[in-house]
């Protein structure tokens, strides 16, 4: 690590953080990822156009060598999308890579990254369909996720713009999705809503935020899939096809 600018490689660690778990689906699992590419070394990457880009692309790659080597249990065989496909579309969507950083990070050539990323591309509608719950205060903000949710393939089984609602709706609609915002304005916190609901009923969670960092601590409950304000609704498709396809849910902490 010493190669590397370690203001940069703490600036780096929430967009690792938010990586990690959203390519294993957990808060625990994707911080302990994040933890074994420290511990490992890092070596720089070339590709960065700053200091701190160089630190993310070195944590990015070293939990993609760790994760390529080790068996996923949760990747079934015969998948629509292997796990090289699934870590491209999670850096250049989620992380917001260009196509030759993501392949750096990979250690693949710009020609075969590409050709993954299109083959992905074509498949993200092949995962499962899902039962989206929106929770979401601003009217046209929640019909514009309406939109997005249901071109990509699934179902929304409601929208609530309060705490309460989205706990009654999920009570009584059992989605397999939940999609909220943070800040739900005089209607409450979205990360209580969710916390709230999973009491009862777990679920794969996707938080809509402007500001990540606040949920990338590392402490307390957190999101394994987190979107930034504002985002592409391929964005949006990737996150919920990886959520869906995993089975996954916050960890109880």
């Amino acid at each position: 690590m010493s190669e590397i600018d370690r203001a940069a490689l703490i600036g780096a660690l929430p967009y690792a953080r938010r990586f990690a778990r959203a390519l294993t689906g957990s808060q625990s699992r994707g911080d302990g990822l994040v933890g074994e590419a420290l511990r490992g070394g890092l070596a720089p990457v070339g590709g960065g156009r700053d200091a701190g880009m160089a630190g993310r692309l070195a944590l990015y790659r070293a939990i993609c060598r760790i994760a390529s080597d080790a068996p996923d249990p949760e990747e079934a065989p015969g998948a629509a999308l292997d796990r090289t496909q699934r870590m491209l579309l999670l850096l250049t969507s989620l992380e917001e890579l260009e196509t030759d950083q993501a392949a750096l990070a990979l250690g693949l050539a710009v020609e075969q990254a590409a050709a993954h990323l299109a083959a992905a591309r074509n498949h993200l509608r092949a995962g499962a369909v899902a039962r989206v719950l929106i929770i979401e205060d601003e009217p046209i903000i929640a019909l514009d996720l309406q939109q997005l949710v249901e071109a990509a393939g699934h179902e929304v089984v409601g929208i609530a713009a309060s705490e309460d609602e989205a706990v009654a709706i999920a009570a009584a609609e059992r989605p397999s999705l939940v999609l909220a915002d943070v800040n739900l304005g005089a209607g409450g916190d979205g990360t209580s809503a969710v916390a709230r609901i999973m009491r009862t009923h777990q679920a794969p969670v996707i938080f809509v935020t402007a500001y990540p960092e606040r949920l990338l601590t590392g402490q307390d409950l957190e999101p394994a899939f987190i979107i930034t304000k504002p985002f592409e609704p391929t964005t949006l498709a990737i996150a919920t096809y990886q959520a869906v396809t995993r089975g996954v849910h916050l960890d109880p902490v």
